[in-house]
């Protein structure tokens, strides 16, 4: 390996914290290794597994090296020429035949805010809104109830205030331990070092559990509830703080509208039945009310546990109404934090790949933002939202005919896999733009190899609203193109050479992001340096702000939005014929589809086959015996995996991953969409477990 050149600084293509790590290449452009950024702005050197074995992927064998075409029924390698050619043809035919709302169009977390930008440009410019991202399957429903209550669908505060300022950590469906693992040790475990409560309200004990020791502490609580009881929960906590008068009525009253909406919501509720519902006992509810009534600064970190079901939007705002009655919003140490995903969930949403937004969230159908993007762009943008991306899906044969999915793999990653794999079947075209063969590359018409994370450069933005520089090394793989290069290419045939999509490169894509969304338009490529900047923006100079709302709310009336929410149970509960919940989660070595995961060495030798745990009662109930091979059916499908018989979990309750081709539990999750988000219910599924029979083979053993 060369060791002239500097490593190149980049950004973890993994989780939302955004860490910076560094990429060394030697004297071939195949030999890419990982190197420490020992004064990274966000994790200063350290790097969990999935950082330090993050460039095992980018020379694997496996990567898609060439264009291909599939023809009669298999898919062989083409030209770059002609695979566009097929495409741009595609999409014109599909527009002419059905209309520009015929195609659905699937934009990425993986990639950077450029390449997002281009790609719902790219939808936009085709005459549609069905343009979507994977923060729909993950934090649809935090991004909505936020943006409506506060005014925008991000984190309130920083990571590096919350762990100097906050008091208590109220951490509510969310697993730092084990899916944000730096933002646990380098935040949040320090400040819990320095004197800070923790109060972990999930069904499932985890990493976090261990990593605070909160099982066996005196001070750290951890209520462990039926999944499905969060907003029950909540308002047995909010029925507290308000009957013990720790409200914050100075806030409440000059910060806030809606506490008597509240207040009615709660008059004639249960406390000692709602605790029941939940499984927690209600002396451990109002002790935690207590414990963040009462602290100087409390913070609420929420994640996919309280998103992603039918009520998700509900489950948000009930935390987002305790944090304004308790005035905990606003200043450091405090507001209502979501954890974020993969590395650019955020920056995805910021720059417009929502079907109902445009970059910096402005809505669609509002004529003056949607006239000063198009004095930009060039062209008119459609009026009404569009289709989200569960809702293209289920609309394939009806109304939507075509997709293109860019560094997506909606046959893994959405609910009810076995149906979105019938649908994608019956698609008339679909063109795949990745670097591994994923399972949705098996429906693909055209497929278009892309670059890895290691080598291309942009931006991305990170969980606490932070934009942050990657640098890219040399291409591993000559025939592959960079994604903004391949959707330029695409913009410029189809729409013509003056058509918008004439760009040098990633700093000048940001140049015109900047012009269409306000909460970037102060930051300049330069400028983000090394550490970047956190948004909003809004002026050249501008550091960005650490924490938001410090005098007003981004709400119309500038007041932030209390509203009593009433408990909402899962669309499909259990049954004689499915007598369990199913509760799906990521692990810490794995990720998502594991597309990129279950490719390193290092991670998927952890975890190398998927796995469900089941509490020790249910086990003597079902017949099931630890390391046994069982059988998870619910109305959808079935998956075959190894029980893990384990009092983590509780009774009546079952939990495994999605990221396992071979066994993924988005075959037997249910599609149910929260009716405004349009989010899945991914966190509730009724299931039943069975030994699984022994094969042939070892039957005859």
């Amino acid at each position: 390996m060369s060791t002239d050149d500097e490593p190149t600084k980049t950004i973890c293509p993994y989780c939302g914290v955004g860490c910076g790590i560094a990429v060394q290449q030697g004297d071939e452009p195949a030999d890419v290794r990982f190197a420490p950024w020992g004064d990274a702005p966000v994790n200063e050197g350290r790097v969990c597994i999935k950082g330090g074995a993050a460039t095992e992927v980018v020379a694997h064998e496996d990567r898609l090296t060439e264009p291909q075409i599939r023809e009669d029924g298999e898919l062989r390698a083409a030209s770059w020429d002609e695979a566009l050619s097929r495409v741009v043809a595609e999409l014109e035919r599909i527009r002419d035949e059905h209309g520009p709302d015929g195609m659905g169009f699937y934009s990425s977390s993986k990639v950077t805010n450029e390449e997002n930008y281009l790609f719902q440009k790219l939808a936009r410019r085709f005459g549609t809104n069905n343009v979507d991202n994977c923060t729909r399957m993950c934090h649809a429903s935090t991004v909505y109830a936020l943006g409506e209550s506060l005014g925008a669908g991000a984190m309130t505060n920083s990571m590096a205030d919350l762990r100097d300022a906050a008091d208590v950590f109220w951490i509510q469906g969310a697993n730092p331990g084990e899916q944000h693992p730096i933002a646990n040790s380098q935040y949040f475990r320090q400040a819990v070092l320095d004197g800070a409560t923790v109060v972990q309200v999930d069904p499932h004990a985890n990493k976090t559990t261990e990593s605070f020791d909160v099982a066996a502490s005196d001070r750290h609580l951890h209520l462990q509830l039926e999944p499905g009881t969060d907003i029950p929960l909540l308002n047995v906590v909010l029925k507290t703080v308000l009957e013990n008068d720790w409200v914050d009525e100075e806030f409440v009253a000059e910060r806030t509208e809606g506490v008597a909406d509240l207040r009615e919501t709660l008059a004639g509720f249960d406390k000692e039945a709602a605790a029941e519902e939940c499984g927690v006992p209600l002396a451990d509810i109002e002790r935690a009310a207590e414990v963040y009534a009462t602290a100087e600064n409390a913070a609420i970190f929420t994640g996919m546990g309280m998103s992603q079901h039918a009520c998700g939007v509900d489950n948000v705002q009930n935390e987002i109404n305790l944090a304004l009655v308790t005035g905990n919003v606003g200043r450091p140490g405090t507001g209502v934090n979501p954890l974020r995903g993969q590395n650019n969930v955020q920056g995805a949403s910021d720059v417009g790949a929502m079907p109902d937004v445009l970059p910096g969230y402005q809505p669609v159908d509002d004529d003056g933002a949607r006239e000063g993007v198009e004095d930009v762009w060039g062209f008119e943008v459609p009026s009404e939202p569009g289709l989200t991306n569960v809702e293209i899906t289920h609309s394939i044969g009806d109304t939507v005919h075509g997709l293109y999915v860019m560094g997506e793999n909606p046959v893994m990653s959405e609910p009810n896999a076995n149906r979105v794999a019938d649908l994608l079947d019956e698609t008339e075209f679909v063109v795949v733009q990745d670097i591994f063969p994923t399972e949705t590359v098996e429906y693909a018409d055209v497929v278009l190899p892309a670059t890895s994370w290691a080598e291309r450069g942009g931006t991305v933005t990170n969980t606490d609203r932070r934009v942050q520089r990657m640098r890219g090394v040399e291409k591993v793989h000559e025939e592959t193109r960079h994604d903004f290069d391949i959707l330029t290419e695409v913009g410029r045939r189809l729409f013509g050479a003056d058509a918008g999509f004439d760009f040098d490169g990633p700093a000048d894509i940001f140049a015109e992001l900047r012009e269409v969304c306000p909460i970037y338009h102060g930051m300049t490529y330069d400028a983000l340096g090394e550490a970047g900047i956190h948004w909003p923006c809004y002026e050249p100079g501008d550091e960005g702000d650490q924490y938001l709302y410090a005098d007003s709310f981004d709400t119309p009336s500038g007041l932030g939005q209390i509203e009593g929410v009433r408990h909402q149970p899962p669309r499909e509960t259990p049954d004689e014929a499915y007598p369990l919940i199913l509760t799906t989660a990521r692990l810490e070595e794995h990720y998502n589809t594991g597309t990129m995961s279950r490719r390193s060495e290092t991670l998927s030798r952890q975890h190398p086959e998927n796995f469900v745990d089941v509490h020790p009662a249910d086990a003597e109930r079902y017949g099931v015996e630890d390391g046994d091979s069982v059988t998870l059916e619910s109305r959808r499908g079935e998956i075959t995996l190894t029980a893990h018989v384990t009092d983590a979990i509780k009774e009546g309750v079952v939990w495994t991953t999605p990221h396992f081709a071979a066994a993924s539990g988005n075959v037997l999750t249910n599609d149910a969409l929260d009716e405004r988000a349009k989010i899945p219910e991914y966190k509730a599924a009724a299931v039943d477990v069975t030994v699984a029979a022994a094969s042939d083979e070892a039957a005859d053993d």
